[in-house]
């Protein structure tokens, strides 16, 4: 959506039973031992949970089984990398470029449509169930559709609007973007007062909500409104060239600062941008307000345990049983590792995607989100018999912490800290040493290929930011600042103010600063690709 500049890049880089972990998060089991069909399902409370269940079931079996996805997600964004062999056809942007991406993907999406318009005629047709329990179970069903629209439509622009059941979705032709987004809120709006609440008694942990609805409204608001913006627009963004050679040595290249200038996306012109973010904004202050239930922030310390994957942040997330051998995901192994046995020390196989320094070297020098939040020592398989491992980042504080010496090579003290454990800690500037996330590492057993890392499709903290941003679109920003500082203060940043030596005194340091918040918060959780603006940067 911004011109490039010319910026240097580099990408680099099933079952007896079915439990889902999902929203806010707890077990929903699907007896999978029989064959289900229209006729022995039945019109029952049981049988509308059953349609309902078999929907959700389709985002792990369709889509996150095969480890393709939500990775593909990551690549051609600006502060991801990894290994060149992950990055391929996808990763310039081409998602028909691969056959197995187009079954995760967009047949996934695809499939979980489908399975969800089948269902919708079942528990329409039922007469044995309350209203309530009606419209809630078909409140879940149109969520679960309009975020399956919301991923294709960002992934392809022009996509097929499936509204009833049919085996090829090629049959229907591609909407323009604006209808699709249009049918998005068709099925979202109605389904915030459809939906229960995550305070009425009658919800069921683990299931979408209704705030789940109004959170994803406001998100998909902010993206359209994004489209509309006039060109010349302004936005800044920190980045740059990957690597500088100092002295003959390779060295990470400085934070530089770049200005880019919005272009004109045909077909919105006639949109009103302040419109949508105002729409956006609304559906968010809803959410926070209350209207829809009760959501908080977890405290950092919690945010990515085992036993916070419940609290009320994780608006709508997925996972698996530990080990399960069809519904199953990579999520820990690609961004993780799994080690060679429970308890050890060293990594199997894995950990191949991670951020780039430039992203690493946004943050303030204490912020949790790179002290607790990116993995600062490691050690592969490979490393047992020299005693060695990686670190991260390479500046003088880690470095000194790994190996004794400063940048310079001078000797400065013993290596002490996190570091003194005997090991020979080093440095490679490759993809082998990355800003790899934490977020992802507590799991039962992390020593299996299919551990059950919790996968954050939306979060709270996504909302607030979006608030943030289309308050101060509206020309509020006092009012912006004080959601952005919610994020911050979570994370023990330096709070943002419009005086100071980093002043936010303009609407685009307000705009810039907000969009570069949200590429630290929501980084590895393949968001970033989409959001809103195109970007550039380096490992």
């Amino acid at each position: 959506m911004f011109r490039n500049l010319n910026l240097p890049l580099n990408r680099g880089i099933k079952g007896v039973f079915l439990f889902l972990l999902l929203s806010s998060c707890s077990w929903i089991q699907e007896d999978t031992s029989s064959l289900v069909t229209d006729t022995t399902l039945g019109d029952s409370e049981e049988a509308c949970a059953q349609w309902v269940t078999g929907v959700y079931s389709k985002w792990i079996y369709d889509m996150f089984c095969w480890g393709y996805f939500p990775r593909m997600l990551e690549f051609d964004a600006d502060y991801i990398s990894g290994p060149d062999w992950l990055f391929g056809t996808f990763g310039a942007g081409n998602f028909q470029g691969e056959p197995d991406l187009t079954d995760a993907l967009w047949k996934g999406c695809y499939g979980l449509i489908g399975r969800a318009n089948t269902a919708e005629r079942h528990i329409t047709a039922m007469q044995n169930i309350p209203d309530e329990v009606r419209n809630n179970a078909l409140g879940e069903l149109m969520f679960h559709k309009a975020f399956a629209y919301f991923l294709l439509v960002r992934a392809y622009g022009p996509v097929p609007i499936q509204n009833e059941q049919r085996v090829n979705e090629l049959s229907n032709p591609r909407q323009e973007v604006t209808k699709v987004f249009d049918y998005i809120v068709s099925l979202l709006e109605p389904a915030t007062r459809m939906l229960y609440k995550n305070t009425d008694p009658a919800y069921r942990t683990g299931h979408v909500s209704a705030g789940s609805a109004a959170g994803l409204l406001a998100k998909v608001y902010a993206t359209y409104a994004a489209y509309a913006m006039p060109a010349g627009t302004q936005v800044i963004v920190r980045s740059g060239a990957p690597y500088t050679t100092v002295d003959g040595n390779r060295r990470y290249a400085p934070l530089q600062t770049f200005t880019l200038s919005k272009q004109a996306v045909a077909g919105y012109e006639a949109l009103d941008a302040r419109q949508l973010y105002q729409q956006a904004a609304d559906w968010a202050e809803e959410l926070l307000n209350g209207t829809f239930g009760n959501y908080e922030l977890s405290d950092y310390s919690t945010l990515w345990t085992k036993a916070g994957a419940t609290a009320s942040e994780f608006l709508f997330s997925i996972g698996t049983v530990s080990g399960d051998a069809t519904y199953k995901t990579s999520v820990h192994t690609q961004y993780e590792g799994y080690l060679t046995a429970s308890g050890s020390d060293f990594i199997q196989s894995g950990g191949w995607i991670g951020c780039t320094r430039h992203w690493y070297d946004l943050f303030d020098h204490d912020d949790y989100r790179i002290t607790r939040g990116v993995r600062h020592r490691w050690r592969n398989y490979t490393q047992r018999e020299s005693n060695s491992g990686f670190y991260y980042p390479y500046d003088d504080e880690y470095t000194i912490m790994a190996t004794g010496r400063n940048l310079a090579g001078d000797w400065v003290r013993d290596p002490q800290g996190i570091f003194a454990d005997g090991v020979n800690y080093y440095y490679s500037a490759d993809a082998q040493c990355l800003a790899f996330t934490t977020k992802y590492e507590d799991v039962t057993d992390p020593s299996i290929d299919q551990a059950d890392a919790n996968w954050p499709f939306l979060r709270l903290a996504d909302v607030i930011l979006i608030y943030a941003e289309a308050l101060n679109e509206l020309d509020r920003p006092g009012d912006a600042l004080v959601q952005l500082n919610r994020v911050r203060e979570r994370s023990n940043a330096v709070r943002a103010s419009m005086g100071g030596t980093r002043a936010l005194s303009t609407k685009v340091l307000r705009r810039s600063a907000i969009l570069e918040e949200r590429a630290k918060e929501l980084a590895c959780e393949a968001d970033r690709r989409w959001d809103r603006w195109d970007r550039a940067g380096g490992r």
